[in-house]
């Protein structure tokens, strides 16, 4: 929030006027604010009077309030030698340093200043002024309240004490003290009932606290003139947005829309085109806000607010390299661009160029020291990179009376954007309470997992299976290795090749089954909220058999909060040898369910996930038989660091066991992020 100086003119005339009136033409033209035709005023002044003190003085002010606060401050220099003692020449030689920007500079002249005048109304408001230019908003407050004791209705103090309230609730803002900065905000409506400068920073710090109520009656409040209430429904529609009522937005764009016409405002036309265009993109009518841009760009082709909304459209699409040269674009412009930097660091995050994000999110805090969204963008980088430990408890039954449970602890060691290394170690014991067949199992894996390029990576799993069972037991190596890439926008492939030990229950383990999986998996997106996966796999097992499956999916998106899927899945099984009596394993088998995915939030700290299927399978020449499967679970985050899982699933499904059993398990996760920072942090603090 940039604090604006006011200081009038009219502080430092009113006292010149007097016995002045050959001078009345020139003191009007700096008040009404006319500072060229002021300067020329009173350069043709002094040339029949060119020893006038006074003319000298508002020469001097015209100078610098015209656009060369430079050249003024040589003028009062050479006064202030001819006059060391007075006071309007050492007030307006300070002031020049605030025209100038100067502020540093101006501080401790107006700080000796006020010291030898501590009741000049005049210096201490320019005092005020000069801390709250440096944003040193507590001092500031001080020194302006000084000035009003003086003078209790001065408008123009009244003023700068709002911009110092508004640049000090801005700091406790950024400081997440948000109850401090709505009541330092609210307190400006002493001096200024229902300002609307103030309205709309209350309002953007209720949008920042997701308190979208509030905020939507602060934009309502501001709705005074047709222009306003424009401004206040473009608010509403953020507000609406933010509280994850997307076609509320849009029909409150809408109505903007409809009225902007009436408004003969450049800028709140264009901040209504550019909210409608956010609403449908936000509303997934991508087609039409495209359209909308294509004609923004052919009337005004270089405004950077239309190249944003490209760069939006392109983010939403998943065209990234659109977005990327959109922001590009606009830094090209403007270096110094919120929108522009910040963008570009979420275009290439998505992009998966991870170090390049992580310059472009601290170039945007060079420019915007403590923005929260660019903090919240760089946690965000780091808590995808800074080493995890978590920890599975988990319990299983089915009507066949198999039991397990165990616990399986891993680790997630990101030594760099590229490389990260992983450790797990599981502990199972199973038993069969009507054989009473016991064993137990033990998995140690060590892991790497390597980005070869963006959105490409190798990940490989080496480790062993260790299982016992009676006066037995054997040890098995286990491995997994996959390749995924990204082969086109809104695709996903996956080759891979998995050794893994049979182990669902007692019986199986004593049979120490190995299976060698071959499979691919291939998931395709749309911009229209449809989407088609599938999954095939052939296995060869060391007991002769194999297996082919295939599973595919068609899914549609219905919401975005919460997150809905609905689909119908297929599933074709065949083994090459059928052994009913060891494990599941028909010549064909075929499935088709039903399902649906839902995924929200319960508060900012909890979520929660529930997935559900419904339909038909059938074994080889048997009759249909109706299955179901379900799945729940709710996570809390602790803490930022430490997150529990809660979870339980169901299926009747005969593919989802060996055998073919109704099966359900349970378990508990915890996660811990182990540090706070990524371990290579030094390197990432040296992008700065």
């Amino acid at each position: 929030m940039k604090v604006k100086f006011l200081l009038p003119v009219l502080l430092f005339t009113s006292t010149l006027m007097s016995g002045q009136r050959s001078m009345n033409e020139g003191f009007q033209l700096l008040e009404s604010g006319s500072f060229e035709e002021a300067e020329t005023y009173f350069y043709s002044y002094l040339e029949t009077d060119p020893d006038n003190k006074t003319a000298q003085i508002c020469y001097g002010r015209a100078v610098g309030l015209s656009g060369e606060p430079t050249t003024a401050i040589e003028l009062f220099s050479e006064l202030l030698q001819e006059y060391p003692s007075d006071f309007e020449v050492q007030i307006n030689y300070n002031e020049a340093y605030l025209w100038d920007k100067q502020y540093s500079t101006a501080k401790p002249l107006y700080e000796e200043l006020v010291a030898n005048n501590p009741s000049n109304f005049g210096a201490l408001l320019g005092y005020a002024n000069t801390l709250s230019n440096l944003k040193e908003f507590k001092s500031a407050l001080t020194w302006v309240n000084k000035a009003l004791m003086l003078q209790p209705n001065n408008r123009s103090a009244k003023t700068s004490r709002k911009y110092i309230k508004l640049g000090f609730a801005n700091d406790y803002l950024t400081d997440k003290q948000y109850d401090i900065a709505e009541r330092m905000l609210k307190d400006i409506f002493t001096d200024f009932p229902e300002d609307k400068e103030t309205l709309l920073n209350l309002a953007n710090l209720y949008l920042i606290t997701k308190n979208t109520a509030s905020a939507k009656s602060t934009y309502e409040r501001m709705a005074k003139s047709a222009a306003d209430s424009i401004v206040a429904l473009n608010g509403i529609s953020l507000a609406a947005h933010t509280g994850k009522q997307d076609k509320e937005a849009l029909n409150i764009a809408r109505t903007a829309m409809s009225k902007v016409a009436s408004v003969n405002d450049t800028v709140i036309t264009n901040r209504t085109n550019e909210r409608y265009i956010q609403a449908l993109i936000w509303n997934s009518k991508y087609k039409e806000a495209d359209k909308q841009i294509d004609s923004l760009e052919r009337r005004a082709p270089k405004q950077n607010w239309i190249k944003a909304l490209r760069a939006t459209l392109g983010m939403y699409t998943a065209d990234f390299k659109t977005s990327l040269d959109s922001y590009d674009a606009i830094l090209l412009d403007d270096t110094t661009s919120f929108d522009g930097n910040l963008g570009k660091a979420n275009a290439l995050f998505a992009s998966d160029r991870i170090i390049p994000a992580y310059e472009a999110a601290y170039k945007t805090l060079s420019h915007y020291e403590n923005q929260a969204d660019a903090q919240g963008f760089i946690e965000k980088l780091n808590s995808l990179h800074t080493p995890v430990l978590e920890e599975k408890a988990f319990y299983t039954f089915d009507n066949g009376k198999n039991i397990a449970y165990g616990n399986q602890m891993s680790s997630s060691l990101p030594f760099s954007t590229k490389f990260r290394a992983s450790f797990s170690y599981e502990f199972r014991k199973t038993e069969n309470t009507i054989s009473l067949n016991k064993a137990t199992s033990h998995v140690v894996l060590a892991g790497a997992e390597y980005k070869v390029f963006p959105k490409t990576k190798l990940k490989t799993v080496l480790g062993f299976y260790n299982s016992s069972f009676g006066d037995r037991s054997y040890t098995q190596p286990i491995l997994d290795a996959r390749f995924q890439l990204q082969p086109m926008r809104l695709q996903n492939l996956e080759i891979g090749y998995q050794r893994e030990v049979q182990n669902f229950n007692a019986d199986l383990i004593e049979r120490e089954i190995v299976m060698n999986h071959y499979g691919l998996n291939y998931n395709i997106s749309t911009n229209f909220n449809l989407g088609w996966y599938t999954q095939l796999m052939h296995t060869r097992q060391t007991d002769g058999n194999t297996r082919n499956l295939i599973f595919t999916s068609l899914y549609y998106n219905v919401l975005k909060s919460p997150a809905l899927k609905v689909g119908v899945n297929y599933q074709y099984i065949a083994f090459k040898d059928r052994l009913p009596n060891i494990y599941f394993s028909p010549e064909q088998y075929h499935a088709t369910e039903v399902f649906a995915d839902i995924r929200g939030s319960f508060s900012e700290k909890t979520r929660f996930m529930l997935n559900g299927a419904t339909g038909f399978q059938k074994v080889e020449n048997d009759k249909q038989s109706p299955i179901f499967r379900v799945e729940a679970g709710v996570q809390h985050q602790l803490s930022n660091r430490i997150g529990v899982d809660l979870y339980g699933k169901y299926s009747n499904i005969a593919s989802a066991t060996a055998a073919g059993f109704e099966f359900t398990e349970i378990g508990i996760k915890v996660k811990w992020a182990i540090t706070k920072a990524p371990l290579f942090n030094k390197k990432l603090l040296a992008l700065k």
